[in-house]
């Protein structure tokens, strides 16, 4: 093998299977295993000009590609990110430097197109710190078991009412109820055109014994108006004691604290069935204040969305900050170095101002640091107490801690 042979460029239309077939490869999955409509729907969502494949000879070894997605930011703000996603090298190429090729290649294509973010969801988390990528979210596992623990109705619920319907019949209400809710979460994604189809993916190959993907609607009694949804589907289950089906919640969004608490009341209280399991909610659900024994409900941490800025001085102005910071930081950047150097933040609630100077730096840290705290989840003096931020000017840790945070947990809904 020659490695003069290998090279990088983007792939063309018609090597679509051949690249994909590599990247499920590269996963340890046989392109027999995926489900058609699974295949089809990243066929038709994948951009071919962002898709990159490391070629030996004519063998497809390696891939890479990015999403142009909008992600809300602290301050109700949308920005475009670098979606970076199916990044994967066969076994038989690995430790020679592709992937590290490849995910630079990504980032300055992304630095040209003007995205000031680039994020990821991570299958190994310990690979992208490297490469600039901070844990900037995280969210819960639950498994909630029915006959032990109960939901509480918010005084409101009366005026509520729920009902059955067809998932993709009342798909795109349900997309104009999300996207309302976007801007309000960091971390929340747009869901462009094609990316409605994600939700209700329901292969009947990954159902594992489950029913078909269901839906109920929450909506105002007075008016129809709707306020919430669920997308979920039911797996029987039955021992000798009786029925132990699980309630597998895909999806729920709501725009008004009544609606909200009936639509987890109703999972909670489905026959024939003995758990309501979720796999990503926000740290900050709700739903941890209803449930009548939290310790329970089985909630696992687990890590979310990876983010890291492409243009620093552009992605801190971007977003707002909860308190006023006045702070020069003194960022290092190996894998982007055109981020590297002082910067000095100022910003309030109503914008900031983020530019290069020669000022004396207040903090030192990393873009994986910055990537981390970006969204508000993540606290710098929590990263401070880790060793990896240092506090140079006294103070100034506290104030950029504080002005980085976020009301609201971020929470990215679902991965890319």
């Amino acid at each position: 093998m020659n490695d003069n042979d290998v090279r990088i460029r983007r792939r063309m239309a018609d090597e679509w299977d051949d690249w994909y077939d590599a990247l499920l490869c590269a996963f340890g999955q046989a392109g027999s295993d995926e489900p058609a409509e699974t295949r089809g729907l990243w066929q038709d969502l994948a951009e071919q000009d962002r898709s990159l494949g490391v070629f030996d000879g004519g063998e497809v070894v390696g891939t890479a590609g990015a999403f142009s997605l909008r992600m809300a930011v602290p301050g109700e703000s949308v920005l475009p990110v670098a979606g970076v996603t199916m990044v994967g090298v066969l076994p038989t190429h690995r430790r020679r430097g592709l992937l590290t090729a490849l995910l630079g290649r990504l980032l300055a294509d992304a630095r040209e197109r003007g995205e000031p973010l680039a994020a990821l969801t991570a299958s190994e988390p310990a690979i992208y710190g490297r490469f600039g990528f901070g844990l900037a979210s995280q969210r819960l596992r639950l498994a909630i078991p029915r006959h032990r623990v109960s939901v509480a109705l918010p005084p409101d619920a009366e005026t509520v009412r729920l009902r059955l319907a067809d998932p993709a019949q009342t798909a795109a209400a349900c997309e104009r109820l999300y996207a309302a809710r976007v801007p309000l979460r960091p971390g929340m994604l747009e869901r462009g055109p094609g990316w409605e189809r994600l939700p209700l993916l329901d292969p009947p190959a990954d159902r594992g014994g489950a029913s078909p993907l269901q839906c109920v609607l929450a909506e105002d009694r007075d008016t129809g108006r709707l306020l919430g949804y669920a997308r979920y589907a039911v797996r029987p289950g039955w021992d000798t004691a009786g029925p132990r089906g699980s309630v597998l919640l895909r999806d729920l969004e709501a725009v008004a604290s009544a609606a909200h608490g009936a639509l987890w009341a109703y999972l909670a209280d489905l026959d024939l069935t003995d758990t309501v399991v979720a796999d990503s909610r926000p740290l900050d659900d709700p739903l941890l204040h209803l449930v009548t024994d939290v310790r329970r409900c089985g909630a696992e941490l687990r890590d979310g969305v990876f983010v890291r800025p492409v243009e620093v001085g552009q992605a801190l102005e971007a977003r707002l900050y909860s308190s006023p910071v006045d702070v020069v930081l003194d960022v290092r950047d190996t894998f982007c170095p055109w981020n590297t150097g002082r910067w000095r933040l100022s910003g309030d609630t109503k914008g900031a101002c983020c530019e290069r100077t020669g000022d004396p730096a207040d903090l030192a840290l990393t873009v994986r640091e910055l990537g981390s705290a970006y969204l508000g989840g993540t606290r710098l003096v929590s990263l401070a107490a880790a060793g990896r931020v240092r506090e140079l000017r006294e103070g100034a840790l506290a104030e950029a801690s504080r002005a980085f945070g976020s009301e609201v947990a971020p929470w990215l809904p679902h991965s890319f």
